[in-house]
């Protein structure tokens, strides 16, 4: 109800609770109102009022100008378009309503900076079939154009519905449904959209409050206005819609939806919080609803139909007659303690109620729908002829309201829901005042528990949580960066999951038979429930670069599934290997609110760990995750007009002692879980190399990386942009082959640093090219590959030979100058045949020289971080190409000028005494590890222990 100031006018709004009115469409020559026949058989869509000569009226509760037939040529008219500001938290939120969606029931949009939330209400014109679950129907949808975007995919619009917008439905419908009166079957269908997303205002609270005004504002009947808000955590400061910015700091996401007086759901998510700083969450969250709930609606017109439920003489009959055939059969019934016996044994006393009431008259159940059977002076009221609004004579057609008019039969349908009404008292009755459950179990009672680790020896971790008739067998699997899961949101870009939870509740699990397809909201809510409870106990990606995938499937259900799915989950974490900071386990908590009616002191009564039953038959489905120190997440529904802080707090604090003792149970798993990987998860090694050289470990289009992935057998290679890259892969040995692969091509090669055993590329006339890692080659000149004078390359050493080699230079090109002649022990550098003259090298030498820069096209990566390599100072066991001498000294002057000119002085060669300085010094100022030198004969020999990684 909005502002004093400020008024919002639209339809009827039904505000006393004793006035189950429906407004009646407004008709008019431009809005033609087409008539079904109805297929009801209950009469509980209307109250029975009591006229002159028995008959039923259907009167008009507006002012009776609004009944007044519109002439043809009038336009229909709609709402003036009007706006109201809602102070909510530090900011106003913008209320509008008659601008958009003008023939819709209820139509608003709600704005929060910049960020609008569109939202419609409608409803059918004919109730449906009577049934104890009201027809609503929410759908919530993100536009990507709201934050200026396009979908991606082939097709260009929004398809399917995703799953954080499937929670968001859910969001909006749980608060709802308590509010809608009973009596009330028409379908009725909530359309919401975001249609514009400034990326600071979250728009799920805006759903669930727009919802609620348009509830309000619309032809339903509901008792209470609702309003929702979202609640942060800053340090010690509750914030009331905080910003995306604010709430990433925060330690707290509690969404909230509740009436001026009342709570109706919260769900949200914490870091171990206390039970007292949550309740202090809600009460603010509380005041904050209220500010919106209280806000004063107002409506141009009102016409309304009266729709009523039998009167209390006519109900009261069906309870007695139920009670009276099988009230003692039904107490024996409930006390029953598993639940498919007693499920059968209630469905058998049902039907031999429904016979008995059958042969006796009451019941009529052989005449067929949508007869166009009139009451007689159906529509003669002789008290106010002038306020009746005549409707088809098919709405009331259906053999129940006939019964019921006449006040003798009773419908199968009622017969059904008074059997359902009457079992629920008798459960209620049979806890408060025997102060036992249909299992035997005390209020505060917590089923037995059994588990088990390790029974799927394939799966990479498995455990079989078993809590009284609920049972869940949760699967944990390990992969890569590939498998974490990819969602497309309105920020714009794509969030990857590393840790997800799916859970499925197939038909079995009750021992029914059910289709099998997509997941169900249901099914999509409680696997993000226990997903978000789970998450807080995770080691973070550096500590444990694994994606972690959760699997829970419901093999048995009798009440609190997605606990049990929390409690299994965690155990198949622990067998997975999985280092958890602690363990955490999931309660549901239940409730009976007026407790005087069945003979308690009305004080409510809590129940630990409800059953499915006491979910059906309770007042609350209040769940609960975490440990003896705090909450991780929690999830409350109300099915009456709402709940109070001390009773919140009340079960809170029992749920903590339900948590504490599952815990303890769950530490006696057995046998228990591993917590060690298991020897088919896949193994995953993190390197770090220079940022800039990731894309030379990509390559070209990913051709290198495809390459390595291809030669090594490794599964996959993640390179990210900060450097890190990581490698997963099947079996150690792959793993090492890649490693070396990788640390080769990211070396950053330093003068001084030794290689041993490296192959031989090519020769050319002056000189060879070597190997020294894969894709990195340096040139070893004629006059290095020998401490005497050769007069050709091919004299020596031909392609394949592996020789050692020590870098003498890398040039402002990264060209690389080798050395074989400074690791020879005879190198005499005082020998004037040794001496050569060194300068720039000849235009054909510079041609052929290749890099990994220029050339080849290869890049330079990072080497390995982790020591992967070992010192191997031991000459290569390869002695195929000895060192030829040359018999001839001849040399011509062509042959000189193809030889370095300036850098003869720099390779003269020291005694070994100096060589072993200068590597000891080399190896001091190089704080890197070795790198492994993958030749084609030996791939696992090493390099010594000088060479210069790249961090």
């Amino acid at each position: 109800m909005l502002a004093s100031t400020s008024t919002l006018c639209n339809r009827a709004y039904y505000t006393h609770p004793s006035q189950f009115s429906h407004s009646k469409p407004f008709l008019s020559p431009h809005r033609p109102h087409f008539r079904k026949k109805s297929k009801s058989h209950s009469l509980s869509l209307i109250s029975h009022r009591k006229q002159s000569k028995g008959s039923l009226g259907i009167r008009a509760l507006a002012e009776p100008q609004a009944s007044e037939s519109v002439p043809s040529d009038t336009p229909l008219c709609f709402s003036e378009p009007c706006s109201v500001k809602i102070p909510v938290g530090d900011r106003h939120i913008l209320v509008e309503t008659g601008r958009i969606g003008r023939q819709a029931s209820g139509a608003v949009t709600v704005t929060d900076g910049e960020t609008i939330v569109y939202t419609s209400v409608c409803l059918a014109d004919v109730p449906s079939e009577p049934s104890d679950f009201f027809p609503l129907f929410v759908n919530y949808q993100e536009r990507f154009s709201a934050a200026g975007r396009t979908s991606g995919g082939f097709f260009k619009r929004e398809g399917r519905t995703k799953d954080h917008e499937v929670l968001i439905c859910r969001l909006i419908d749980r608060p709802l449904r308590p509010t809608m009166l009973k009596g009330f079957y028409h379908e009725t269908q909530i359309l919401s959209w975001v249609l514009s997303y400034d990326g600071l205002h979250s728009p799920d609270a805006l759903a669930v409050t727009a919802a609620g005004i348009a509830i309000a504002l619309s032809e339903v009947p509901n008792s209470k206005a609702v309003a929702g808000v979202r609640i942060g955590l800053v340090g010690d400061k509750y914030i009331v819609n905080p910003t995306m910015k604010e709430m990433e700091e925060s330690e707290l996401d509690l969404l909230l939806a509740g009436t001026d007086s009342a709570i109706l759901m919260i769900e949200g998510y914490g870091n171990f919080l206390q039970e007292e700083k949550l309740l202090r969450a809600v009460e603010v969250g509380q005041r904050g609803c209220d500010r919106v709930c209280l806000t004063k609606l107002s409506r141009r017109r009102q016409l309304s139909l009266a729709l009523c439920l039998p009167t209390v003489e006519f109900f009261g009959k069906q309870i007695h007659l139920v009670q009276e055939i099988a009230g003692e059969e039904l107490v024996k019934a409930l006390q029953i303690r598993n639940k498919i016996p007693r499920r059968k044994a209630l469905s058998l006393l049902e039907e031999k109620v429904l016979t008995i009431l059958t042969e006796e008259g009451y019941v009529k159940i052989d005449a067929s729908f949508g007869a166009a059977e009139i009451v007689p002076e159906f529509f003669s009221d002789p008290m106010c002829p002038d306020d009746i609004i005549e409707f088809s004579s098919s709405r009331f057609s259906s053999p129940s309201l006939l019964a019921i008019a006449s006040g003798s039969l009773f419908s199968e349908v009622d017969v059904k829901l008074v059997f359902k009404e009457v079992t629920s008292k008798f459960l209620r009755k049979r806890i408060v005042e025997g102060g036992r459950r249909s299992d035997g179990r005390t209020p505060d009672e917590i089923r037995s528990i059994n588990s088990t680790c390790g029974l799927l020896p394939r799966a990479h971790g498995s455990s079989l949580f078993t809590r009284g008739e609920t049972q869940a067998l949760a699967v944990t699997t390990l992969g890569d960066r590939q498998m974490a899961q990819r969602i497309d949101n309105l920020e714009g870009a794509d969030e990857l999951k590393r840790f997800y939870l799916q859970y499925s509740f197939p038909p079995s699990c009750v021992g029914e038979v059910g289709r099998i397809g997509a997941p169900s909201r249901r099914e999509i809510g409680h696997g993000m429930l226990a997903e978000r409870a789970l998450e807080p106990i995770l080691p973070s990606d550096d500590d444990f670069p694994y994606t972690i995938r959760v699997e829970s499937t419901i093999t048995e259900s009798n009440g609190s599934s997605s606990m049990a799915s929390v409690c299994g989950g965690c155990l198949a974490l622990q067998d997975a290997g999985v280092p958890i900071k602690c363990s955490i386990a999931g309660i549901a908590m239940g409730m009976v609110l007026d407790t005087e009616e069945f003979g308690g002191d009305g004080t409510p009564l809590i129940l630990s760990d409800i059953t499915g039953s006491e979910d059906a038959s309770g007042d609350m489905d209040f769940k609960v995750a975490g440990n003896e120190e705090g909450i991780t997440a929690f999830q409350m529904d109300i099915k009456v007009g709402g709940i109070t802080i001390p009773i919140m707090r009340q079960a809170l604090f029992q749920a903590r002692d339900g948590r504490k003792h599952i815990l303890a149970e769950m530490l006696k798993c057995s046998p228990a879980p591993s917590k060690r990987l298991s020897k088919y998860a896949p193994l995953i090694h993190i390197m770090k190399v220079k940022p800039e050289k990731v894309n030379i470990i990509i390559g070209s289009g990913g051709k290198k990386v495809k390459s390595i992935i291809e030669e090594t057998g490794v599964d996959s290679i993640d390179t990210q942009d900060d450097g890190i890259v990581k490698i997963t892969a099947k079996d150690l040995a792959s793993l090492e082959k890649s490693k070396a692969i990788i640390s080769s091509l990211t070396m950053v090669p330093a003068v001084g640093d030794v290689y041993r055993n490296c192959k031989i590329k090519s020769i050319a006339p002056y000189g060879a090219f070597v190997e020294i890692a894969p894709g990195r080659e340096g040139l070893c000149h004629i006059s290095e590959l020998s401490s005497n004078w050769l007069a050709k390359t091919e004299d020596a050493f031909k392609v394949g030979d592996h020789v050692d080699v020590k870098l003498i230079e890398v040039n402002d090109k990264g060209q690389l100058r080798l050395s074989r002649r400074a690791l020879l022990p005879d190198a005499d550098p005082e020998n004037p045949s040794a001496k050569q003259h060194t300068g720039s090298t000849t235009k054909d030498a510079g041609a052929s020289q290749k890099t990994p820069e220029e050339g080849s096209g290869k890049k330079v990566v990072n080497a390995l971080k982790d020591g992967l390599a070992e010192k191997n100072n031991e000459e290569p066991k390869d002695k195929s190409s000895t060192t030829k001498l040359a018999s001839s000294a001849k040399s011509t002057a062509a042959e000189d000028a193809q030889l370095p000119q300036k850098k003869f002085i720099r390779r003269l060669a020291g005694t070994a005494k100096d060589r072993s300085t200068t590597l000891k010094d080399t190896s001091k100022k190089s704080s890197s590890k070795e790198v492994s030198s993958v030749s084609s004969k030996d791939e696992t020999s090493l390099v010594n222990g000088e060479a210069k990684i790249g961090s």
